[in-house]
C-alpha cells in the first residue's frame, strides 16, 4: 500500500477534489431539520422487521438449497469481552474467567457442524470474519482450532480473506503470531478516539503507544491489511479533537478506516446510561465533526467510501467503489460479493438468496438449542420480489451515493414508473441541496452524504414515521 503522506487531492493523482467546507449556518439548519432516527441499512428489510416465522427448519431448507460452489462468507460472533465499553452497541457479555468462553466455544463449534451437515454440496468460502464481543478473547490455540474446524467443514478457498476484530488492550505478540500462522489476512483495530478524556468517559483507556505497538506486531508478522475503527459523537468530543484523532490514525497508515457515529440508545443498552447525556455533542456539533473528519481524510489522500468508510486509493475497497462492485452487509461496507453469508454464534446474522436469518442472542438458550441438535435460528425474513428491488436501490445509494432507478427497474423487469412516488419524494431533499436528480438518476451531494440514510428511507416501505428504535441519522 502506498504511503498516504505522499498522496494529495491535486489534479492528476486520481483523487477527487476535496469538497468545499459547508457554512456553519447550512450545517446547523440541516442538522436541526434532519435530526432523525433511521436504520443503518446494513440489510433490507432491516433487523427490526425480522420475525419468528423464519425458523431453524426454514434455514435448514435454505442451506440445503445452496448449489455446489456457491461463493459464501462466514461470520463468527464471539460474544464475550473482558470489560464493557460504555459506547458499545454490540451483543456481548463481560467475563474475567475463561470457563464461560470455553463453554461457548464448544457450542459454536457444534453449530458449525450442524450448519455443515445441512449442506448438500460443497461451497466456495471466500471470506471469514470474526466479530464480537472480542474475538481475540479466545486463547490462541482455541482461535486456531476454530479456523481448522472451518477449513475441515466448509473448505475455505486458499485465497480466502480472514479478518479479525481486535481490541489492542488484550493483544500479545504471541497471539498475533498465532493469528498469522492460522491464516489471518486482515485485522480491524478498535480505536474510537485517542483523547484521554474521551476514553475515560466511555471506559476505554487505550494509549496511542499501545495501538502503535499492536499494529507493528501485525505488520511484522505479515498481517499488513489493517483497518481502524473511529467514532464521532462521543462524550467530550469536539470537532478539533476528532480531527486530532484522524491525524494520529492516518499517521499509522491503515488501509481502511471506519468513522461511525455513536448511537446513544440507553433504552436498548443499559450500560449507555453511564454516559451523562449533557456530555454528548448535539446534532449540529455531530454533523460538524463528521463533515470535518470526512474532509480531512480526503485531504490526506483517502477515498470516501459510502457513508462512513475511507480507504487508501490502492485498497480493494476503493477499487470496488470505482467499478461499482462495492457492497454493504452487517459488517458495513465490503468488497465481498458472495450471495450467501452464514452467521454463526449467539446473535449471528446471515443471509442466503431466500432471505435473512438471525440466531438466538441469549447465551443460555443459544447453547441449549445447538446442543440439542437444533439450528439456533431465532427469527428472520424471507425476501419478496419487491424487497429484492428495494434492497438493490438502497444498497446503491449507500455504496455509490447514487442510483439509476431506470436501470434497476429495467434489470428487474419493472415499468419505468415503478418508483415515481419515491422520485417525487426527493423534491425536499433537492431543495435542501442533499440530492440532485437528473431524469431517473438520484445523486447524493457532498453536503448530503451524512443524510444518505434519510434518502434511503424514502424507499423503505417498512419504516414507520417517527420510529424511535434506530440511531440518529447523523
Amino acid at each position: 500500500m502506498a504511503s498516504l503522506q505522499t498522496l494529495s487531492s491535486a489534479p492528476g493523482t486520481g483523487q477527487p477534489p476535496t469538497p468545499p467546507a459547508p457554512s456553519t449556518e447550512a450545517v446547523e439548519r440541516l442538522a436541526a431539520k434532519y435530526d432523525l432516527r433511521l436504520p443503518r441499512y446494513t440489510s433490507y428489510p432491516t433487523a427490526p422487521h425480522f420475525h419468528p416465522g423464519i425458523t431453524g427448519d426454514s434455514y435448514g431448507d435454505w442451506l440445503a438449497a445452496l448449489p455446489a460452489g456457491t461463493k459464501t462468507s462466514l461470520y463468527l460472533h464471539i460474544a464475550y469481552c473482558a470489560e464493557m465499553c460504555w459506547f458499545c452497541g454490540c451483543h456481548t457479555k463481560i467475563t474475567k474467567r475463561y470457563d464461560p468462553i470455553a463453554d461457548y466455544l464448544e457450542a459454536l463449534l457444534a453449530e458449525v457442524d450442524l450448519v455443515a451437515d445441512h449442506l448438500t454440496a460443497p461451497l466456495d468460502v471466500t471470506h471469514v470474519h470474526f466479530g464480537g464481543g472480542t474475538p481475540t478473547i479466545l486463547k490462541g490455540e482455541d482461535f486456531a482450532r476454530v479456523l481448522d474446524t472451518l477449513r475441515a467443514r466448509f473448505g475455505l478457498s486458499e485465497s480466502a480473506e480472514v479478518a479479525v476484530e481486535m481490541d489492542p488492550r488484550t493483544a500479545t505478540l504471541d497471539y498475533v503470531k498465532t493469528m498469522a500462522k492460522a491464516g489471518v489476512t486482515r485485522a480491524s483495530i478498535g480505536v474510537q478516539d485517542f483523547e484521554p478524556q474521551v476514553q475515560a468517559a466511555v471506559n476505554r483507556i487505550q494509549p496511542i503507544e499501545l495501538v502503535e505497538q499492536v499494529i507493528g506486531w501485525l505488520r511484522d508478522n505479515g498481517i499488513s491489511d489493517i483497518n481502524m475503527d473511529l467514532i464521532y459523537g462521543l462524550p467530550h468530543q469536539t470537532t478539533e479533537s476528532v480531527l486530532t484523532t484522524v491525524d494520529r490514525a492516518v499517521a499509522m497508515n491503515p488501509a481502511r478506516v471506519s468513522l461511525f457515529g455513536y448511537a446513544h440508545v440507553p433504552w436498548m443498552k443499559k450500560h449507555m446510561r453511564l454516559i451523562p447525556e449533557d456530555t454528548l455533542p448535539g446534532a449540529s456539533e455531530r454533523w460538524s465533526q463528521y463533515l470535518a473528519a470526512t474532509r480531512r481524510f480526503q485531504e490526506l489522500g483517502y477515498v470516501a467510501i459510502g457513508l462512513d468508510h475511507f480507504a487508501a486509493p490502492d485498497d480493494e475497497m476503493a477499487l470496488a467503489l470505482n467499478t461499482g462492485t462495492l457492497h454493504r452487509n452487517f459488517q458495513g461496507y465490503t468488497t465481498d460479493t458472495a450471495p450467501a453469508l452464514i452467521g454463526l454464534g449467539a446473535s449471528g446474522i446471515g443471509y442466503l438468496p431466500q432471505g435473512y436469518v438471525a440466531n438466538e442472542g441469549e447465551l443460555t438458550n443459544y447453547k441449549r438449542m445447538v446442543r440439542e441438535g437444533h439450528l439456533a435460528t431465532k427469527r428472520g425474513v424471507a425476501l419478496s420480489d419487491e424487497d429484492t428491488v428495494r434492497r438493490a436501490i438502497i444498497e446503491r445509494i449507500m455504496c455509490d451515493m447514487a442510483v439509476d432507478l431506470a436501470k434497476i427497474t429495467h434489470d428487474h423487469g419493472l415499468p419505468d414508473s415503478a418508483f415515481d412516488d419515491e422520485l417525487a419524494a426527493m423534491a425536499p431533499f433537492q431543495d435542501d441541496g442533499i440530492v440532485s436528480v437528473e431524469g431517473s438518476v438520484i445523486r447524493v451531494t457532498d453536503m448530503g452524504r451524512p443524510l444518505s440514510r434519510a434518502v434511503c428511507a424514502a424507499f423503505d416501505k417498512y419504516l414507520k414515521a417517527g420510529e424511535q428504535r434506530h440511531s440518529r441519522a447523523v
